[in-house]
């Protein structure tokens, strides 16, 4: 599949934000059904499927089985933008998640052969302190222990490039680490994938461990009010 194919999500995705507020639906308003979604944006029903899928995490609409999708709460955020982002000068918050996504993916990959018994220890009570942090609503320390379980993969991948990039942005990266947690309903939710991403980590495989990565640093965008589509491999 190639990259412009793997694009209509997110083209339709936008397109569909810009139906919700050029035709005044508000909250709790029904969208039209799917199929005519599809033939009014001219979309698969597939890439419909997904673009709604996302607009469902970013809160935007809600799919109820068997009778529809509906309005929640527009997101007028762009999809590069998040509020009170300080480094607009250097780089945009869609900008670093991309670059998390490239890096911190390829990282987990390598990870996976090279983490010692010392390193899944670490990452084990990272997880367990992330979820107690949480359950205490102490958003600043749950992001402190974000930013140093993805340190520390970064470290144990043996990339010392990698690793440079990160030390050498280290305020810009912790920042958005932070932003997924403006949304505190949902904060618990890196927990979860980072307890995904060290059970892939634990059974030393490779591909799992990227994917779940990747997979997360998406998701942690899409929390914040981001999307973006990633290119297909190869």
């Amino acid at each position: 599949m190639n990259s412009i194919s793997r694009a209509v999500p997110e083209v339709a995705l936008q397109a569909i934000r810009k139906l919700i507020t050029e035709q005044g639906f508000g909250a709790g308003d029904a969208l039209p059904s799917q199929r005519d979604l599809a033939l009014q944006l001219g979309v698969s029903r597939a890439s419909l499927r997904e673009a709604l899928s996302s607009l469902s995490a970013l809160g935007v609409v809600s799919i109820q089985p068997g009778k529809g999708v509906f309005v929640q709460s527009p997101v007028e955020l762009s999809r590069g933008e998040a509020p009170g982002w300080p480094f607009a000068a250097q780089a945009s918050p869609l900008d670093i998640f991309q670059l998390r996504y490239a890096l911190e993916g390829f990282a987990a990959g390598l990870a996976a052969v090279t983490l010692s018994t010392f390193d899944l220890d670490a990452l084990e009570d990272n997880v367990a302190a992330m979820r107690e942090h949480l359950r205490a609503g102490d958003f600043e320390a749950a992001a402190k222990l974000d930013f140093e379980f993805h340190r520390r993969i970064l470290l144990a991948s043996g990339n010392q490039a990698m690793l440079s990039i990160l030390t050498a942005s280290a305020e810009i990266f912790l920042e958005s680490q932070k932003l997924p947690f403006i949304r505190a309903e949902r904060a618990l939710e890196t927990w979860q994938e980072h307890r995904k991403i060290l059970r892939a980590l634990t059974r030393r495989a490779s591909a799992a461990a990227q994917k779940a990565m990747q997979k997360h640093v998406r998701n942690a965008a899409l929390r914040t009010g981001i999307t973006f589509i990633a290119p297909a491999a190869g």
